[in-house]
């Protein structure tokens, strides 16, 4: 698979894209006024302890308190000038091996205390946000706090290493397995990511001492600090992709601004200087992401309706609860049986759906609606295609099993707000239902406000000012409702269009 990641940036904004054999794959957007929270660290105060939600709410400086949910809150808290995790004799606690770089406590826990045992209002501590504020929730913080390396994630407040699951041949797990175990002296855990593959043990000893001191600076500047402080920021946007996405699997990163280059390039010549020849300045007069088709992909991506080759078409609704996504065969009729027309449809849409989901940035739970098919054999196929399809999506995914009425169930890590929630807002006519009233509906509201409000023979005139779309309506196919009105009232009604309402509103003024 050719893989390219381009990076687009000016003064106001900054836009990377993963291309996978020439077709966008994934798109990230920061822009300078509404720069994202995630990975930063800040010494928060405790505000409110809610026991009935097991949960607290820690103003660290932003427009909202942050939320911050019991199992997000380590044993540490209470000593604020130790950050580390415990150790007995000196000695790091027992090694227990994760298997995935998600997982950050051991599979198996104790009952969790209660969140009144833990924090208590007007406390100080350090925490790191997870989760951006998403609609009107705050950020989600914790204090487990993770810093990303290259090779490896420092886990300063947990005792456990991991190999990320991407790495997948037995005897690379075991020697990474074997280096973090040489690394691991003092507190703190670690977890090998995927970038770490093949790497050398002074590489990852390496990026250890980074950080750690790294770390160290940020629990220092903690201790003299009040709360609210931010106490580290994340990278931004541009070195997050050259820290976290490219890697040797990538043929070219693209990049359209000198500044831009330049940083990239001495950012990576620190930590992976093998890829800097793979770095290129982007010279032609056409825009980056117009030549690569990425504009129309993230204006595409802004619909609901995605059309398949076959001429089938999957449908994507983001609700407040879960993502729906339904497969229709839309305009492929097939030539032969039905059950082939509906498992071909099903398996074009599969690729299409992982894609959407990785470009859109879909998160929370997802349920797909896959056309129904008859045969086990091929739904077992489908099951099949759709779990090897989500190995290629970078952000944490679990896949149900198919429930009894066909529809599969996804639940993806959401750490920001998908792209349509980044790039549009609630629609000012529906508020974001998708959905507002027609126009009969409209105008027997207007007949039954009138019909309520204006006394029989008590005015000289009724003035009703409505929206374009109603009056077009009732100066014709609808005219006999203004008649009738009249009739009713014994008074003339003078309607007035008005583009300035809502389409739903209108105004009745009794004239006397």
């Amino acid at each position: 698979m050719l893989k390219e990641l381009l990076v687009s940036s000016n003064d106001r904004e900054t836009r990377v894209a993963v291309l996978e054999d020439g077709r966008v794959a994934e798109v990230q957007i920061e822009r300078r006024r509404q720069r994202g929270v995630v990975g930063n660290i800040y010494k928060g105060r405790v505000t409110r302890v809610l026991p009935g939600m097991q949960s607290a709410f820690v103003d660290i400086g932003l427009e909202k308190d942050a939320f911050l949910y019991v199992a997000d809150v380590g044993e540490e808290v209470e000593d604020f000038d130790r950050f580390g995790a415990s150790e007995e004799n000196g000695e790091p606690l027992p090694v227990t091996f994760l298997d995935t770089p998600g997982d950050a406590e051991p599979a198996t826990r104790p009952p969790l205390p209660s969140i009144d045992d833990l924090l208590r209002e007007g406390q100080e501590l350090v925490v790191q946000v997870t989760k951006d504020q998403i609609a009107h929730k705050g950020v989600r913080i914790t204090t487990h706090v993770t810093l990303p390396g290259r090779t490896l994630v420092y886990m300063p407040t947990i005792d456990h290493v991991g190999v990320s699951r991407r790495i997948e041949n037995e005897e690379e797990r075991t020697r990474l397995k074997d280096i973090l175990v040489a690394l691991r002296k003092g507190p703190g855990g670690f977890i090998v990511r995927t970038a770490g593959e093949g790497r050398a043990p002074e590489e990852f000893a390496a990026d250890k001492r980074y950080l750690v001191r790294l770390w160290d600076q940020i629990r220092k500047k903690g201790e003299r600090a009040g709360a609210p402080t931010l106490l580290h920021r994340d990278l931004d946007l541009t070195l997050r992709a050259a820290r976290d996405v490219f890697a040797q699997d990538f043929a070219t990163l693209w990049v359209d601004d000198d500044e831009e280059y330049r940083r990239i390039v001495e950012f990576l010549d620190q930590v992976q200087p093998a890829l800097v020849g793979k770095v290129k300045l982007w010279r032609k007069s056409s825009p980056l992401f117009e030549e690569y088709g990425v504009d129309q992909e993230i204006e595409n991506a802004l619909k609901s309706k995605v059309w398949l080759k076959s001429g089938g078409y999957i449908v994507i609704n983001q609700t407040e609860a879960l993502v729906a996504i339904d497969v229709n065969t839309g305009k492929f009729v097939g030539k032969k049986r039905l059950e082939d027309t509906v498992v071909r449809t099903n398996m074009e849409a599969v690729q299409e759906i992982v894609r959407q989901i990785r470009l859109r940035d879909l998160g929370g739970l997802l349920v797909v609606d896959f056309i129904d098919m008859e045969e086990e054999e091929h739904r077992r196929e489908l099951v099949a295609a759709l779990e090897a399809e989500l190995k290629k999506d970078r952000s944490k995914n679990r896949m149900l099993p198919v429930s009894e009425f066909g529809l599969v169930e996804i639940t993806r890590k959401r750490q920001r707000q998908s792209l349509e929630r980044a790039l549009t807002m609630p629609c000012p006519y529906c508020s974001g239902s998708g959905r507002i009233k027609s126009v009969p509906t409209i105008l027997l509201e207007i007949r039954r406000e009138i019909l309520k409000r204006i006394p029989e023979g008590e005015g000289h005139s009724v003035l009703m000012r409505v929206h374009p779309e109603i009056y077009r309506a009732l100066s014709s196919d609808e005219r006999h409702l203004v008649e009738e009105l009249q009739e009713h009232i014994g008074m003339p009604i003078h309607v007035q269009s008005d583009e300035h309402l809502h389409h739903e509103g209108y105004d009745i003024v009794l004239e006397t």
